[in-house]
């Protein structure tokens, strides 16, 4: 039988590097020789890259935040929970910095589903919101979220204001990559209708396939794919939630990580 991965790496690190990096070298030739596959690789760097990471380099940025208001009516705002696609909520009280809980849409859900007799009060169906520093490393902020069993933190600066949110599932693909889920887009498809007028857009999806599909005139000269097009117009690398109107189209920046975007939202009408 094969011995596993485990235990070679565990003899081959017997002695133990000198610094983090050495150990990342010694690891990428363990992997070329065979000892070390590929994936369980990119989970170790991934791993020893958490502990350096802090909540500020991967939080969902304020302008990103998909939020609802804890004075509206759910018929106010059940439409924007459902274009989300989110399954948790912060609700902002009397101003832009003020998270007063958090709406997970099940709870909403309960209400449309069963209790459409009642009067809907926000202020008794949100949960407690959990506040972090936006400096804080992330493998603290995973084993807090593991202990807390929150799935979701607000972020804060140093000045006590809203600086956006984190989920443990932003955490994890530090560590494991990316998690697809409904809202993610095929590289084969390249492009997914999510309701009238929306449209999930891989950035790699080429120039010319973009402006048939929606009767653009990007240039493609320049680029080959839209996302090239996108961060151009921005100027800089967006982080996700971060938007742009080109022409008649919203771009939204729907996932991204700190090398790349990799899909949009867009929106028809600007």
């Amino acid at each position: 039988m094969a011995e596993p991965w485990r235990t070679r790496l565990a003899r081959m690190l017997a002695d133990g590097p000198g610094t983090r990096a050495e150990m990342i070298r010694m690891l990428r030739g363990a992997e070329r020789r065979g000892l070390v596959n590929s994936d369980a690789l990119g989970m170790i760097e991934g791993a020893l890259a958490v502990a350096h990471l802090q909540v500020r380099d991967i939080m969902i940025p304020r302008t990103g935040m998909v939020v609802v208001e804890r004075d509206k009516k759910p018929e106010e705002f059940v439409a924007t929970v459902i274009e989300s696609g989110h399954s948790r909520f912060p609700v902002l009280g009397d101003g832009r910095d003020d998270v007063d809980g958090i709406l997970l849409a099940k709870d909403l859900l309960r209400y449309f589903a069963l209790e459409r007799g009642r009067e809907f009060d926000l202020r008794d169906a949100m949960r407690p919101a959990w506040f972090v520093p936006e400096s804080k490393r992330l493998n603290v902020l995973l084993k807090e979220f593991q202990t807390s069993r929150n799935h979701m933190a607000i972020v804060v600066n140093e000045w006590g204001g809203l600086a956006g949110l984190v989920t443990i599932e932003d955490v994890i693909e530090q560590i494991v990559g990316e998690i697809d889920d409904e809202h993610d887009v095929d590289e084969e498809s390249f492009i997914e209708q999510v309701e009238p007028g929306a449209f999930m857009v891989n950035a790699l999806m080429p120039v010319e396939d973009f402006n048939k599909q929606f009767e653009t005139a990007f240039d493609d000269g320049e680029f080959d794919t839209v996302g090239g097009v996108v961060v151009k117009a921005f100027g800089y690398l967006p982080e996700r939630g971060e938007d742009i109107v080109l022409g008649e189209l919203r771009f939204s920046v729907a996932r991204a990580d700190r090398r790349r975007v990799k899909s949009f939202r867009v929106v028809a009408g600007g």
